[in-house]
């Protein structure tokens, strides 16, 4: 008897063409659990199953190009039907013969098919040579990308040039593949970097290299401009942990970019002063005879002779390296006797501190902390319970160069006095002395006690850095407890003061004794330091900030920077506290601000209770679980998401899996998140600075904080396993990408030829454009019919589909508009086609095509198959 959908009870038989029609008719039917049982016993029925699928492949052109989600889920399946029967893999003769065949096949085959091909065919085993000339023939017809992507599935870098074959990679835009291409030998890493930094040569031309490659199709040698490739040689490095010693001229040019910098801060904001400014220059320049002479040229460019001398004196320039003018005005100094002095505290420098915050606490009672003994008084007066506590870091600016930064001080403020932890020094005696251990209890003590207030401006940047400084210390933000950042309260006193921002502006009104010469292009006030002049009257002088805080010992300079930076925290708390309304904060705002251990548990929702670190290392805030369980696996209609307009691939993808997003538009406020976050019960999903701001805004565990560095697609990874999405099938593409509607209308082929035509007559012979629908197409629910969307079959059964039109749906659709001008011609003759699928809201005309099997290649890892819901319902 047969059964519906036209397959027999019965094995296939031997003719794997008559198997490919069976699958074909099963697939367009959507009858996917038949067809997933066919294939496996059609196989199974086949004399010589790997023959069988290389004879439908030869046989068939619907899977070459883009591909076909049918012959995705042809190939995987019968790779899970192999591992249960090894045997049909035997190496030998008959194998190889097979290897050969493929190989023909693969210049057409589509990144979906490549996996399930080498590894069904054992390709990785082939011979090597082999190999090699399949993947050289692929390049010398121009498929760069599909000979490298084969390259790196059958791990033939090693026996290849890097930069024949990534050069036309790198033309043509596709840096993520070279990447991948390097991604698992150190020594192509290195080779790629030096190939790059010898395009950042003096006198290097790109074109040059894209001359070689005439025919080369969508090359962008424009984008491959040197600050494009230096930060993609920064990448690099970074990411693979190597010695920036291989790439001398992009270095060369960072350091170049680093004293333009420094200048610009040294002589034209006049915001750096001449000690802290000379350090940065020598530890830049070094010995580099390339950077000596470009520092020459500055000098004499922005100073007169005399001042660009004495600038080289200081800098211990060569006076062989520098021009005519300034060695000679060199010499008369070296005649005059001039010697190198410390500049000293005059009537200017002491008329320029009266306009800014200033230590209330005498010199002596800073103190400095360089040995292990000296610690020891600091901590115990640091964690006695209801100590109040103000925190800063320093460290060695980078200047764009490679590597996280590295905590120099620590600095402790108490209401009398302020430690100053030399943790630069305390380090390296702890190799020594073992010490290191009571150093990481003390820290972790002091974040973790809630009966001690930390106070921090961006405490989480300063905690990532100190993490950096002492891994052992990279679960301390996770661990703080009784912490007040006052960024939160920064953040929150820009909205609720107009005049905020202006007063960060007037800084002539604040030095009206210094002439325009001397003030220079004075920067507006910004973050710790507008908010110290807007809560106690003047801000905080930063001359010092950019200082070389590896250096010892620290200059009388440094030490007054960095004690008033941790001391002005105590200081703006106290304020606050005092009066919180005049400065339009909430009147609770110790309670608010001051975090503490919950010591109850609280009734909220799932999503509520979650709490998890994020890839950049933020979390999404919510009151800690009582166990390391996983929550409650959700689908993704239960969860409902706004993303921040820095993220809308990530928004995009979710949508595509079934999830409910609003994205945010690119000229759309971060804030706008949150609004809408509130109105509809949705959560945030952001990156970077927004989130300290929306996280405040909404309940806990309503903000989640993404690595904005990361792909897309691993970006959705992260969000889905944050929550506990389980995506099964049916979800993928149940939501319409374009609106975020999740109802369908089911369009015929037939019906949708007579609306097509129907609108070309109505202009007149013109192209089809769009078309009014009335009741008679339905909509139907993606969870309860059988939809398709972007060109991807979903799954469900017919019956709910019948289920949807009973309840006759149809009056909401009516007056719908449906985008017909977005069919291609020659699609409505496709026979295959037998249904297209509209969005009930804005009338995209979707149909079957090959992004289905794509995605749910890219997130097999969180997909729940049918059976995988069925064992799950078991055990619930």
């Amino acid at each position: 008897m047969e059964q519906e959908g036209g397959c027999s009870d019965q094995p296939t038989g031997q003719d794997p063409l008559l198997l490919l029609k069976t699958l074909q008719l099963l697939w367009t039917k959507k009858e996917m659990e038949k067809l997933k049982e066919e294939t496996r016993r059609g196989f199974a029925g086949l004399q010589d199953p790997l023959a069988g699928l290389l004879d439908m492949l030869e046989s068939s052109s619907d899977w070459k190009g883009k591909g076909h989600s049918l012959w995705y889920h042809i190939s995987t399946e019968l790779e899970l039907w192999i591992k249960e029967h090894p045997a049909v893999q035997q190496p030998g003769p008959k194998l190889e013969e097979l290897q050969a065949r493929v190989l023909r096949l693969l210049a057409q085959c589509p990144a979906n098919l490549l996996e399930p091909l080498v590894s069904i065919y054992q390709l990785r085993s082939a011979e090597r040579s082999a190999l090699l000339e399949h993947v050289s023939q692929l390049w010398r017809q121009g498929a760069y990308k599909e000979a490298a992507m084969l390259s790196i599935k059958l791990k033939l870098q090693a026996d290849q040039d890097v930069e024949k074959m990534c050069t036309p990679l790198l033309l043509q835009d596709k840096a993520n593949v070279v990447e991948d291409y390097v991604g698992e030998s150190a020594e192509l890493q290195s080779q790629l970097l030096q190939v790059l930094d010898s395009w950042c040569a003096p006198g290097f031309n790109i074109r040059d290299i894209t001359r070689q490659y005439q025919g080369l199709a969508r090359g962008k040698p424009e984008k491959l401009n040197r600050k494009v490739l230096s930060k993609l040689v920064f990448r690099l490095l970074g990411r693979f942990n190597l010695d920036p010693a291989l790439c001398p001229n992009v270095i060369n040019h960072q350091h170049l970019r680093t004293l333009h910098y420094l200048f610009h801060k040294r002589f034209v904001e006049k915001s750096m002063s001449e000690e802290n400014w000379a350090e940065h220059v020598q530890s830049t320049v070094g010995e580099n005879p390339w950077l000596q002479g470009r520092l020459a040229q500055l000098l004499l460019s922005h100073c007169d002779a005399s001042t660009a001398a004495r600038c080289a004196l200081r800098c211990r320039l060569p006076p062989r390296l520098l021009p005519p003018p300034l060695a000679a005005q060199l010499q008369r100094l070296h005649s005059q006797g001039w010697v190198e002095e410390a500049s000293a505290a005059g009537p200017d420098v002491e008329r320029r501190k009266q306009h800014y915050y200033q230590l209330p606490i005498p010199r002596a009672s800073i103190h400095l902390l360089q040995t292990w003994e000296e610690t020891l008084q600091c901590w115990e007066k640091v964690l006695q319970p209801g100590q109040v506590v103000g925190i800063d870091m320093e460290w060695r600016p980078s200047f764009g160069m490679v590597g996280k930064p590295q905590v120099s001080l620590l600095q402790m403020a108490l209401k009398d006095e302020v430690f100053l932890l030399d943790l630069s020094q305390l380090l390296q005696q702890a190799e020594a002395q073992d010490q290191m251990e009571k150093l990481l209890h003390f820290l972790q003590r002091l974040y973790s006690d809630a009966s001690i207030t930390k106070l921090g401006y961006g405490m989480s940047g300063d905690l990532s850095s100190l993490a950096a400084t002492c891994p052992a210390l990279k679960d301390t933000e996770k661990q703080a407890r009784g912490v007040v950042d006052l960024l939160t309260v920064d953040k929150q006193l820009q909205k609720s003061s107009r005049d905020w921002k202006k007063s960060g502006q007037e800084a002539d009104v604040l030095c009206p004794e210094q002439s325009s010469e001397q003030r220079g292009l004075r920067q507006p006030e910004k973050g710790l330091s507008l908010l110290v002049q807007h809560v106690l009257g003047k801000p905080l002088d930063k001359t010092e900030q950019l200082s070389n805080w590896e250096k010892r010992p620290l200059r009388e300079e440094q030490i007054l920077y960095a004690a008033s930076d941790a001391y002005c925290l105590l200081e703006v708390y106290e304020k606050l506290c005092k009066d919180p309304e005049s400065f339009g904060l909430s009147p609770d705002l110790t309670k608010s601000l001051v975090g503490k251990p919950s010591s109850k548990a609280r009734a909220k929702k799932q999503l509520d209770e979650q709490e998890a670190p994020s890839a950049s290392g933020q979390q999404c805030q919510g009151p800690k679980q009582a166990t390391s369980c996983p929550p409650a696996a959700i689908s993704p209609r239960e969860l409902s998401v706004v993303c921040d307009n820095m993220l809308q691939g990530l928004g995009r993808y979710l949508r595509c899996l079934g999830v409910d997003v609003c994205v945010l538009q690119n000229q759309d406020d971060h804030r706008k998140a949150a609004e809408i976050a509130r109105q509809e019960g949705r959560v945030i999903l952001t990156s970077g600075l927004p989130f300290q701001t929306l996280r405040s805004q909404v309940a806990e565990g309503r903000c989640l904080s993404v690595d904005c560095s990361a792909k897309a697609k691993d970006q959705a990874l992260q969000v889905l396993r944050h929550f506990n999405v389980r995506v099964s099938p049916a979800d993928v593409f149940s939501r319409c990408q374009v609106c975020n509607c999740d109802k369908y209308l089911k369009v015929s082929r037939e019906r949708m030829k007579q609306l097509v035509e129907s609108s070309r007559q109505e202009l007149g012979g013109g192209s089809a454009t769009g078309c009014l629908v009335t009741s008679q197409e339905k909509p139907t629910q993606s969870h309860d019919a059988t939809v398709a969307a972007s060109g991807a079959a979903q799954r469900s059964s017919p019956a709910a589909g019948e289920q949807a039109e009973q309840r006759g749906a149809g009056a909401a659709a009516a007056g719908t508009v449906l985008q017909v001008s977005a069919i291609p011609p020659g699609v409505l003759d496709r026979a295959e086609l037998a249904d297209f699928y509209c969005c009930s809201r804005c009338g995209k005309v979707f149909w079957e095509g090959s992004h289905f099997g794509r995605l749910v290649s890219q997130f097999q890892d969180v997909l729940v198959t049918a059976e995988d819901q069925q064992s799950l319902s078991e055990l619930s």
